[in-house]
């Protein structure tokens, strides 16, 4: 099946971004917002507690689930912010590159974003996506 999204990289922007600059999706194309996927298990409670790598695992595995009851599926992603609760550049690299790594050759435009405190008890990591396919 085609994929809606397509990635744009540019030759006049750095190349050390380990993503696209922009994405576009066609007239018509059906968008999906999705909520923040937090790092939560079934139960309510918070994933991996303390440990940022573990909390981006869980927080894109809850992402990838969003999207399937949405008709989507990770190739189907435009855009992503990952917030990661740290003022530590270490912490927020650390979760973007399990993030980065689960979404392999897509590299859809995203931002990083270290914020002072999530919603849930314990969340240090929160993925914030929109997606678009066709039909």
């Amino acid at each position: 099946m085609p994929h809606a999204v397509t990635l744009i990289r540019s030759r006049s922007l750095s190349d050390v971004a380990e993503y696209a600059y922009a994405a576009t999706a066609p007239a018509g194309a059906r968008l999906i917002f999705l909520a923040g996927a937090c790092p939560l298990n079934e139960d309510g409670s918070t994933a991996a507690p303390g440990d940022y790598a573990g909390q981006a695992a869980k927080a894109f595995a809850n992402m990838r689930v969003a999207l399937a009851d949405a008709g989507a599926q990770v190739r189907d992603v435009i855009s992503t912010r990952v917030l990661v609760a740290s003022a530590r550049r270490e912490d927020l690299v650390t979760a973007w590159q399990v993030v980065r790594d689960a979404f392999g050759d897509h590299d859809a435009p995203s931002t990083l974003i270290g914020v002072t405190v999530l919603g849930y008890a314990g969340q240090l990591v929160e993925i914030e996506a929109v997606a678009a396919v066709l039909g």
